[in-house]
């Protein structure tokens, strides 16, 4: 099947916008990316990508580099600490290409930036996208196109977006330290340790950089209310370090001694949905067309099945068709990952003192048993339904 060649602007460089980026151009069109810093790089700490995930990364041709840098993930594993209870224990099987890979954003962010370079893409610094007129983006004050197709890539803070968001209630700080060399943890597991649901804490490998290749590293998390997060990074580092050590002793070893409150970034959550994610020559992905808790681990993967059920409607119909068979064939998908983190989120993080008891004595107890354990697999793998269902692949 010939594809006709398009002038496309995706806004903003982050995953989802350069994975659209590289795959866009891998199929022939002309791309320019315009990112608001001065070198693009990348926000965050550690992620996980689902297998569905990996299919996309394959596609863009950025796999190879990311399985290099990241680390296998074979389980998710939680314990809840004033009940000794096991809540949460998630395996994703015995097929290794069906395993999550923990991986730190800045080496993802580094494969996707040089597979969109591979495959033609431009890629223009300072530049902060400030909305569109028509056709057109406005950067600095000046009018930059016209383009055939805009993509909006710029994340939750996106000026092309009226997508308009709840605030979820509980956030995180997230910082990356080195994996110790007597880890009381397996490295292919994400370990969670939680205090009811209002206080969790987290430890996520994530591989290696391409600046270190040896140093292997963890992404460290603590999960507590938004509204807090200030009050949290006032009170002494020393305070919080002993508080997090007395409910998690084996979380000490993550805790290096150089460690204190300007190595952690804060994350906060909304939860919202477009109807419609696009409009005449416009087309919003990732967080600029939904977003939810990350409670599920689907955040960057969803940006990445975004990009890539872009490119295929792209290469069945043009115009509006093409991106109204993008967004009915990724409706359903998001429709049910956010149903379901919208559903899991007050179990895990919230004031409820009912719900964690349902968690531990229900629902727990049930995810270890069949099927509900292979429902939970499909469900941490991102197919749980077909993520792109109408959208067949007609080429690689």
């Amino acid at each position: 099947m010939r594809i006709m060649k398009l002038n496309i602007a995706v806004a903003g460089a982050g995953i989802g916008g350069l994975a659209a980026a590289a795959l866009l151009a891998r199929d022939g069109h002309v791309v320019t990316v315009f990112d608001q810093f001065d070198a693009p790089r990348p926000v965050g700490s550690g992620l996980v990508i689902q297998p569905v995930g990996m299919d996309v990364l394959r596609a863009c041709g950025a796999a190879v580099e990311a399985q290099e840098r990241g680390t296998p993930i074979a389980t998710m594993f939680g314990d809840e600490v004033s009940r000794n209870r096991t809540v949460l224990s998630v395996s994703y099987g015995q097929k290794v290409d069906r395993q999550g890979l923990g991986i730190h954003r800045a080496a993802l962010f580094g494969a996707l930036y040089d597979a969109a370079r591979t495959a033609g893409t431009t890629i223009v610094p300072n530049s902060p996208v400030a909305g569109r007129q028509g056709q057109n983006l406005l950067i600095d004050g000046q009018s930059e196109g016209p383009y055939d197709l805009i993509v909006d890539a710029l994340g939750a803070g996106s000026a092309l977006s009226p997508l308009r968001s709840r605030a979820l209630p509980y956030g995180a700080v997230w910082a990356t330290v080195p994996w110790p060399k007597h880890a009381p943890f397996p490295q292919d597991r994400l370990s969670q340790r939680y205090r009811r649901a209002d206080r969790m804490l987290g430890v996520l490998p994530v591989g290696t950089m391409r600046d270190a290749p040896e140093q292997q590293l963890a992404a460290i998390f603590y999960s507590l209310k938004a509204d807090t997060i200030q009050a949290h990074y006032a009170r002494p580092f020393t305070d919080w370090r002993t508080e997090a050590e007395a409910l998690w002793p084996e979380f000490k070893a993550f805790l290096p001694g150089t460690l204190d409150h300007s190595h952690f970034t804060r994350a906060t959550y909304t939860h919202g949905t477009l109807k419609r994610p696009y409009d005449d020559g416009l087309v919003h992905i990732g967080d600029a067309a939904h977003r939810a808790s990350p409670q599920l681990g689907q955040g960057a993967n969803m940006a990445l099945l975004d990009a890539r059920a872009l490119q295929l409607a792209l290469r069945h119909a043009r115009g509006e068709e093409a991106l109204r068979r993008y967004a009915m064939a990724r409706r359903w998908h998001v429709w049910l990952y956010q149903m379901m983190s919208a559903s899991f989120t007050p179990q895990y993080q919230s004031n409820s003192r009912a719900l964690p008891v349902i968690r531990d004595r229900i629902l727990a107890p049930m995810s270890r048993a069949w099927p509900v354990t292979s429902i939970l697999t499909r469900l941490v793998c991102g197919d749980l339904v077909p993520p792109m269902a109408q959208l067949v692949p007609r080429f690689d």
